[in-house]
């Protein structure tokens, strides 16, 4: 980015992915083969080589500078993102600076108005309206989508396990309380955020598996999926039903 910006004739700011990768955001599925400028018109889009240029009104208070480049800040990336990246990387993306508190939603959508009538505006609401920050993680965004997506959309996030007289005994990714089934996504990232300092891996599962137990001593099912199972859309809905209809079944 820093050698395609001087090398640049006329003033630009990066944006888009390429402004996340600056701000730290976090992407998931973005292509970033290429360096994303904005600049105000008039001026035309184009695409060459590493650069791609989009063309958009910016005002001066949507710009931050990081390492001496100018880029759009995060308010304004994430809403670039939302419009112009496909619809699970999109709620990925959103998902995480809202996680992060990098941003609150009631900014952003109130910040949808800046880009109103505006290409890809309408696929921008609709990723902001379906973002979440309680998803912790990409795989939890994808496995939202992806549950959405089959009708099999969960009836709350986070949800907590608690013991009849009030003790937590864990907190799940989703929850279908109406059956009493929660739902846990499992990547490789979530157990390195469980260890403890000092603590080996494979007591991380220990533990998961420890409350995972727990969770079922208190009536619940548990079903768990994993990114390929996020990639075979018939046996993750498979696995999430059948777990439903076992938990239908024990609470007749």
């Amino acid at each position: 980015m820093a050698a395609t910006i001087a090398g640049l004739r006329r003033a630009a700011v990066v944006s888009h992915q390429s402004a996340a990768v600056l701000l730290g955001m976090p992407l998931w599925a973005a292509r970033l083969d290429q360096v994303h400028i904005t600049r105000r018109p008039p001026a035309s889009t184009s695409t060459s080589g590493p650069l791609r240029v989009h063309v958009a009104r910016l005002r001066d208070d949507e710009l931050t500078t990081v390492g001496g480049i100018t880029v759009t800040d995060v308010e304004r990336t994430a809403l670039d993102l939302a419009r112009s990246l496909p619809f699970e990387p999109g709620v990925a993306a959103v998902d995480a600076v809202l996680n992060e508190g990098l941003i609150t939603r009631e900014l952003l959508e109130h910040r949808l108005f800046d880009i109103a009538g505006t290409r890809g505006s309408r696929h921008a609401a609709r990723v902001i309206t379906f973002a979440d920050g309680r998803s912790g993680s990409v795989g939890e965004s994808r496995s939202r989508v992806a549950l959405h997506e089959l009708g099999l959309a969960p009836s709350s996030l986070q949800h907590e396990i608690r013991t009849s007289d009030g003790r937590l005994v864990g907190r799940a990714d989703f929850a279908w309380e109406a059956e009493r089934v929660v739902g846990e996504f499992d990547g490789r990232i979530k157990y390195g955020r469980l260890l403890r300092p000092g603590q080996d891996p494979g007591d991380a599962v220990f533990e998961e598996k420890r409350r995972e137990d727990a969770i079922r001593d208190e009536g619940w099912e548990v079903v768990r999926w994993t990114s390929a199972d996020l990639g075979n859309r018939e046996r993750l809905s498979a696995r999430v039903r059948t777990a439903r209809e076992r938990g239908a079944r024990r609470r007749r």
